[in-house]
């Protein structure tokens, strides 16, 4: 695994929770939007009630699911914290604390540290080379 691929690591895991929030919310929205029908009328058990069941299965398995990925996540920034402070450059630390950890686009970066794009390429393909990525060596 490349210094890169370690340190993308966590935005992949955080747009994996959001999107698994979504999935939670939009079966909680499916879940309450229930209706009630009013009728005189003798009627079967309506599978609704299982269908709300396995719903809400669903939505306690995801959530499960999300705290995982937290987890993992708050490990992994953690580590990947530990590595980029191993970098002695604080100017290349900041580049990948910008990119890596608050997920800034390259665009924010050269605007909040007054670099130019090359220089900004530059600085981040060295501080790279100084990631040790764990379990490698």
């Amino acid at each position: 695994m490349t210094a890169k691929e370690y340190l993308s690591q966590a935005f992949h895991i955080d747009q994996r929770i959001s999107s698994k929030l979504s999935q939670v919310m939009r079966l909680r929205e499916a879940a309450t939007n229930c209706t009630a029908t009013l009728s005189d009328m003798p009627r079967p058990d309506s599978p609704s009630r299982q269908q709300m069941t396995d719903t809400i299965c669903k939505i306690v398995d995801l959530e499960r699911e999300i705290n995982e990925d937290i987890d993992r996540l708050v490990d992994l920034k953690a580590e990947a914290r530990r590595a980029i402070n191993a970098v002695s450059d604080p100017d290349q630390q900041l580049i990948l604390e910008l990119r890596y950890l608050c997920y800034k686009p390259w665009n924010e970066i050269m605007t909040e540290l007054g670099y130019s794009e090359p220089t900004i390429y530059r600085l981040h393909g060295e501080a790279l080379k100084k990631i040790l990525v764990p379990g490698e060596k």
